[in-house]
């Protein structure tokens, strides 16, 4: 899992980690009982305060994404395999409402921009593989 903040945004650094741990969850490029790294270790990589890194953990907690084992660190939580398709889902449903609005802001019409997507999607597909 590689995280990458961008200072200049007007995004939080919490949550621009926030946001990229759920993505990697969802990805699963990390997964149920996976070691996250300590928030001194990630802190230090990220060269943002500690209690930055902490909060974050504590709010992925709550979220129950996270769990906190005593002396052994931040892991991936065992429910985190259903909320990852949720999040999959949620992630996606933001794009598209994104992509709709766009398309809507240009007067492109419907059936043009859904054209477009199939033919997007359909060129990404792995061959022989049509849905």
């Amino acid at each position: 899992m590689q995280i990458r903040l961008d200072t200049r945004s007007a995004v939080p650094l919490s949550h621009q980690m926030a946001q990229q741990i759920r993505r990697a969850v969802a990805a699963g490029q990390v997964g149920p009982g996976d070691r996250l790294p300590s928030v001194r270790d990630l802190a230090v990589d990220l060269l943002v305060n500690p209690n930055t890194v902490a909060r974050v953990y504590r709010d992925l907690e709550a979220e129950g994404l996270l769990e906190t084992r005593r002396g052994q660190g931040t892991f991936v939580s065992d429910s985190a395999g259903a909320m990852a398709e949720k999040e999959r889902l949620r992630i996606i449903g933001a794009l598209v409402r994104e992509l709709v609005e766009d398309a809507l802001l240009f007067g492109i019409p419907p059936t043009q921009l859904l054209e477009l997507l199939q033919r997007t999607l359909l060129d990404r597909l792995p061959p022989g593989q049509s849905h």
